[in-house]
């Protein structure tokens, strides 16, 4: 029993050593009440920057999902592009090889409006290059169609 209490008066020692002002190593919280709501409480401001952190990812997530959806409907239209050019290559691949480049240099792009400007612009050029092309097509057709 002799050996507990000599183990006591050790740690009794040692925390008086390490905080001379008193008990109060096992709390070490605030003073006051106020004290106690500023450290535990979430201020507004913490919420409005989580709101806006919240609504900034919702907005990268629907460009996201609207840039992806624009790339698939790009490499969808190049498939009617089946003749070469001059040198040989076919239109379908340097078509898909310019919207690839175009993408990559636009993915790290964190601005919303830019973004928006970039789907906008692209999704107009790819409705103006396939009313274009159906043009051509139906061009093409009739122009068949009278020679017989």
């Amino acid at each position: 029993m002799g050996g507990g209490i000599e183990k006591w008066r050790c740690v009794c020692n040692w925390i008086h050593r390490r905080n001379p002002g008193g008990w109060r190593l096992l709390h070490e919280g605030p003073d006051t009440v106020e004290e106690l709501l500023d450290r535990h409480l979430v201020k507004n401001k913490d919420k409005n920057r989580d709101r806006d952190e919240l609504e900034n990812r919702r907005q990268l997530t629907s460009t996201r999902r609207e840039a992806l959806s624009l790339y698939r409907d790009i490499l969808r239209a190049t498939r009617f592009f089946t003749w070469a050019d001059s040198r040989g290559v076919m239109w379908r691949d340097i078509l898909r090889d310019n919207a690839r480049t175009e993408f990559e240099q636009a993915r790290l792009e964190t601005d919303p409006e830019i973004v928006t400007r970039l789907l906008i612009g692209g999704r107009e050029a790819l409705h103006s290059t396939i009313d274009k092309l159906r043009q051509q097509i139906q061009n093409h057709n009739s122009s068949h169609s009278r020679q017989r």
